[in-house]
This record gives structure tokens, C-alpha cells and sequence, in this order.
């Protein structure tokens, strides 16, 4: 029972495996056909690739041969316009060398004419001469002097016959013209000078005013620039200056000062800085004024205010606001009359002498500065015209501006209306403050006491003690030799350094 129980099994074995086997190689067929057909699908799909990738590589090919074939001919296009070009410039070079040498020639050619022909004319020159027994230029004057013979008769009558007519109409015409706007115009002009006074209370202000050791009045004449004398005449205080600006800041200083009672040199500056702006709108209500007193609208405030400052100037001794307005209004009459443009005339005249209120401050005429300034701020050109022209040297193009230099004359002329050796003075001491403010590092400069002395503000971060000591020298130096003066000119150079804290 054994036996047969272990041969079932080895045959049950052997069975097995054999159909184990069998399986086997039936599945590794199936694959391996699978593989086949795989491989077979893959080299077509690879064949097609490489189809496809040489038809682009040959459709891109062609495309480059075409754009390398058109490059080329544009290429050898360019190249062929560039060779014609080349031989178009050889052409025309070569046509300009010969029209070059064809003119050289010509020139020569016209050269050698032009020495015949001045041959020529010198020996008809010098037959004529011997013909004649004349030279040229005894032949002109000969000429000449029996031609001015003939007709000098008749020139010299009808000359005289013009110039009387003319003159008498024209004289007839301007006496009626001038007489009627003077008749209609009338106004008194006072001459102005050189000093103010100031009422004192009583002789205690006096010395309050002095300060101890003089520091009050010290302060003031620094602050204000005005020569101030207390003992000249009793009961007063005489302010010296040739600025009337200047003089009327002091003036009013003093003024609110004595009515104020507190004297000393803080409050002088404080009251001097208010006396200073209120002389400032005093100008410009004072040229806002005039404009409307002469009938004048769309002035520029720049002007107005120029022309203001003009009420604190004089000419001459003549106020020169005054002097401006004054001739507005007779500008007026006769550019009616002479049928002008009134308005223009009229403007043109009140600003003629806009430049007087900056001569101290730039260099130049007045009339010069005047026709500037207008022409800066925006007024008509037919105003800064009339204005520049108002003196000779500017010639007057326009009927309005001969108006103006006319009226300027008439206004200026007039009994008492100018005194001339009051604006010599005033001139004097306007050209001394300029020569001390021409050095580098000055504050201001003051001329005081008729001139006789010149205070120098220096800066005293710019100039050291002995710097000012120097400067001092230099400065009266340079008035020696640029001035004429009387007497003798003190220069007062003052270095001053202040430190301000305040507590709290």
C-alpha cells in the first residue's frame, strides 16, 4: 500500500509539472507575439517620424535657399545702385573740377578787363585833363560852383519864404495851444531842502532825546541815517539829511517818541521800524493818489509804487510828484488840442521821471531807467517811449512824446519852481554814499552834516577791527581822488557786534 501510494504520487507529480509546462510556453508565446506586433507598430510610427521630420527638414531647407537667394539679390542690388551711385558723384566731381577751372579762367579773364578798362578811363582821364587844362576834381568844383551860382538866388528865396510861413504858423499855432493849457493849469511848487524841523516840549525832552553820554541820539542817527543837531536852534530839533525819505522816517520816529515818553536805544529801533512802514504805505497811498488825481487807471503796482516814493524826491529843489502830476494834467490840454492820445500823454507825462526814485540804486540816466522800469512792469510802449524821450538825447518818434518833452520843459522852467544848487548838494552827497558802499562788506552808509562827514555800517562778519581801520583809508582815499569837495570829509567807519538772548 505504500508502494503504490508513493508511485500515485510521483505520477501525480510528474503530471502536474507537464501541465504546469504546458501553460508556460502557451503564455510565452502569446507574448512573444504580442512583443512582435508592438515592435512591428513602433517601427512604423518611427518610420512615419522620420518621414515627417525630413519633409520639414527639407521644406525649411528650401525656405532658407529662398530667403538666401532673395538676400543675395537684394544684395547685389544695393551693390549695383551703390556702383552707379559712386559713378554718379565721379561724374558730377569731375563736372565741378572743370566748372571750378572754368571760373578760375573767367576770373583771370574779368581781372585783366577790369585793369583795361581802368586804363582806359585813366588816359581819357588824362586827355580830357590836358584838353581841358582841369584836373577832376577842379572840373567838379567848377561844376559845382556854376550850378550853385545859377540857383542859389532862387534856393536862398524860396528857403526864406518856407522857413518864415512855417515859423509863423507854427509859432501862432503852439503860442495858443501852450497859453490856453497854462491858463487852465495853475499850481504853486514849493522848493524843498535839505533839512526838517521838530518842536520840541521842553527842555527836558531835549536831553531825553541826548541820552546819557549821547547814546539816545547815537542810536537814532545810526538807525535812521539822518544828521540830527539839537542845539542849533532853541525849542527845536533840526534833522539834516539830503534824503527826504530818510528825513520823514526820522521825523515821525521823533514824534512817536517824544508823545511815547520811553527814550532809549531798544525802543528807538522799534519806533524807527514803525516809522519806516508807515512811511512805506504813506508811497503807495501817495502814488495811488496822484493816479487818480490825473485820471489814470490800470497803473502796475510796481509803478504806483515807484511813483509814490517820487513824493519824497525832489529835483532841484522842485517836489518831483508834484512836478509829474502837474504835468499830466497840462500833457492833457494839449494833446486835446493837438488831437493826441490823451491817455498815453497823460500817463507818459506822470511817470516821465519814474527813474528819479532809483538813480541811487542803479546806474544809468533817469529818463534811461524810467523807460526800463515801465517796460519791465508791463505799461504800453507808446508810454515808456514818451517817457524815455523826454530828454534829448532819446529821440521822440511819436506826437505824445514830443508832448511830454515840451511840457517837461514849460513845468520846469517856471519862476522858483527849481533851485539848482539845492539838487548839486543833493547830487554831492547821493555820489558820496556811493563811493563808501562800492568796498565789499558794508551795510550802508550815511553822508551826515552836509557831507562833512560819512558813517560807514560795516558787516562784522566780513570785516575784523583791522580790516575797518584799513577800510576806513581806503575809503577816504577813493573820495580824494574821485570827489571834488571843500574842507575836509570825515570817514566814520562803525564795526558793531551784538548778541541777543532773551529769558524766559
Amino acid at each position: 500500500m505504500d508502494v503504490i501510494s508513493v508511485v500515485l504520487a510521483v505520477v501525480g507529480l510528474g503530471v502536474g509539472y507537464g501541465a504546469n509546462q504546458a501553460v508556460t510556453r502557451k503564455k510565452l508565446g502569446s507574448a512573444e507575439e504580442e512583443s512582435k506586433k508592438e515592435l512591428a507598430k513602433a517601427k512604423k510610427e518611427a518610420a512615419k517620424l522620420i518621414d515627417d521630420a525630413r519633409a520639414e527638414a527639407a521644406k525649411a531647407s528650401e525656405e532658407s535657399r529662398k530667403v538666401e537667394q532673395d538676400r543675395r539679390r537684394e544684395l547685389k542690388d544695393l551693390e549695383q545702385r551703390l556702383v552707379q551711385r559712386e559713378e554718379s558723384f565721379d561724374k558730377k566731381l569731375d563736372e565741378l573740377d572743370k566748372r571750378t577751372e572754368n571760373l578760375r579762367r573767367s576770373e583771370g579773364e574779368v581781372d585783366g578787363l577790369k585793369n583795361d578798362i581802368k586804363d582806359i578811363r585813366t588816359k581819357q582821364q588824362d586827355k580830357l585833363e590836358k584838353i581841358a587844362k582841369l584836373s577832376k576834381q577842379e572840373a567838379a568844383e567848377k561844376l559845382m560852383a556854376m550850378t550853385e551860382r545859377d540857383i542859389k538866388n532862387d534856393l536862398v528865396g524860396l528857403i526864406s519864404k518856407l522857413q518864415n510861413e512855417a515859423r509863423e504858423e507854427a509859432e501862432e499855432q503852439a503860442a495858443v495851444i501852450i497859453t490856453s493849457a497854462m491858463e487852465r493849469m495853475s499850481s504853486e511848487v514849493t522848493a524843498e531842502r535839505t533839512v526838517t524841523s521838530v518842536k520840541l516840549e521842553d527842555e527836558e525832552m531835549k536831553g531825553r532825546i541826548i541820552g546819557k553820554e549821547g547814546r539816545n541820539i547815537q542810536a537814532l542817527q545810526r538807525a535812521t541815517g539822518v544828521d540830527i543837531m539839537v542845539d542849533d536852534t532853541p525849542g527845536y530839533i533840526v534833522l539834516s539829511s539830503f534824503d527826504p525819505v530818510r528825513r520823514e522816517v526820522a521825523r515821525q520816529a521823533l514824534e512817536m517818541l517824544m508823545k511815547d515818553g520811553r527814550i532809549h536805544p531798544a525802543r528807538i529801533e522799534e519806533v524807527v521800524a514803525k516809522a519806516q512802514t508807515a512811511v512805506q504805505k504813506d508811497i503807495i497811498r501817495a502814488g495811488e493818489d496822484a493816479a487818480r488825481e490825473v485820471g489814470i487807471v490800470g497803473i502796475p503796482k510796481e509803478v504806483l509804487q515807484l511813483l509814490g516814493e517820487l513824493k519824497y524826491r525832489t529835483s532841484y529843489g522842485q517836489n518831483v510828484l508834484k512836478h509829474s502830476t502837474e504835468m499830466a494834467h497840462l500833457a492833457g490840454m494839449m494833446a486835446e488840442e493837438l488831437g493826441a492820445d490823451v491817455k498815453t500823454t497823460k500817463y507818459a507825462a506822470l511817470v516821465h521821471d519814474l527813474g528819479k526814485a532809483l538813480t541811487h540804486k542803479m546806474e544809468g540816466k533817469h529818463h534811461h531807467i524810467s523807460g526800463e522800469m515801465l517796460r519791465k512792469y508791463g505799461a504800453p510802449e507808446a508810454v515808456a517811449h514818451a517817457a524815455e524821450a523826454h530828454h534829448d538825447d532819446v529821440e521822440a518818434t511819436t506826437t505824445e512824446a514830443l508832448i511830454v518833452r515840451v511840457v517837461d520843459a514849460i513845468s520846469a522852467s517856471r519862476p522858483g519852481a527849481r533851485n539848482i544848487s539845492a539838487e548839486n548838494f543833493v547830487e554831492r552827497m547821493r555820489d558820496l554814499e556811493n563811493v563808501a558802499v562800492g568796498f565789499e562788506g558794508i551795510d550802508k552808509a550815511y553822508a551826515i552834516s552836509a557831507g562833512r562827514e560819512v558813517r560807514v555800517f560795516v558787516r562784522p562778519q566780513q570785516i575784523d577791527d583791522l580790516s575797518a581801520i584799513k577800510l576806513a583809508r581806503d575809503i577816504a582815499t577813493k573820495i580824494e581822488s574821485t570827489m571834488q569837495y571843500p574842507g575836509t570829509i570825515k570817514v566814520n567807519v562803525i564795526r558793531e557786534t551784538r548778541a541777543i538772548e532773551f529769558a524766559k
